[in-house]
């Protein structure tokens, strides 16, 4: 699975210009997308929930995820109206990393909103992953593929982008199996999200 992956062709983009093709072709006819996320650590600078989870303000950064739930309907109705099937998974490594707790406190109302979210517990995943992670991808019908980027400080730093067909086809059917195997979202969260502490973060 995701055997031929690192050795894809691809064409590294920024930030800005990454922004600019994923939209463009999420809004090409492409009919589906599909995102696979695997990292643990990452930072989400100026959403104010997350700095007030970085300060150590864990109350508060539960209570700040819901100013972003118009944002999120309006992202569902536009999928909708684009004829777009969005499904996404989440791998979560145990013990739980304080990030992918909170995170998965935001993406509770994105499911509440209509979001298509699996989680899939790394340990089911570790045959596959001898040798490397599976890929962090965002993958747009059968003609595009983002390899999402981060600096050595955790903030999202652009993409890869492939356009090899049989690359995004064999992609796209490792995510169809690891999506099977993933679990609905709030049985998951219930069982191993919900009964947690607050996470210790160190400001």
């Amino acid at each position: 699975m995701f055997d031929s992956f690192p050795q894809g062709i691809s064409t590294r983009l920024d930030r800005p210009h990454y922004h600019e093709e994923y939209y463009r072709t999420l809004k090409s006819g492409i009919g589906h997308l599909n995102k696979l996320e695997r990292g643990q650590h990452f930072k989400e600078r100026g959403f104010s929930s997350w700095e007030a989870f970085a300060a150590g303000r864990w109350d508060e950064a539960l209570s700040l995820i819901e100013e972003r739930r118009d944002a999120y309907v309006q992202q569902v109705e536009e999928m909708d109206r684009l004829g777009v099937l969005q499904r996404r998974l989440r791998v979560v490594e145990f013990p739980v990393t304080p990030y992918v707790q909170w995170e998965l406190h935001v993406l509770r109302l994105r499911v509440e909103v209509g979001d298509r979210i699996r989680l899939l517990d790394a340990r089911t995943i570790a045959d596959i992953e001898k040798h490397r992670y599976v890929p962090e991808v965002v993958i747009l019908g059968d003609v595009a593929m983002f390899e999402v980027q981060y600096d050595s400080d955790g903030n999202a730093a652009g993409a890869n982008h492939y356009t090899d067909p049989e690359l995004i086809a064999e992609t796209s059917a490792g995510f169809d199996e690891l999506y099977a195997q993933g679990e609905e979202y709030a049985d998951f969260f219930d069982r191993e999200i919900a009964p947690l502490p607050p996470p210790t973060v160190t400001p």
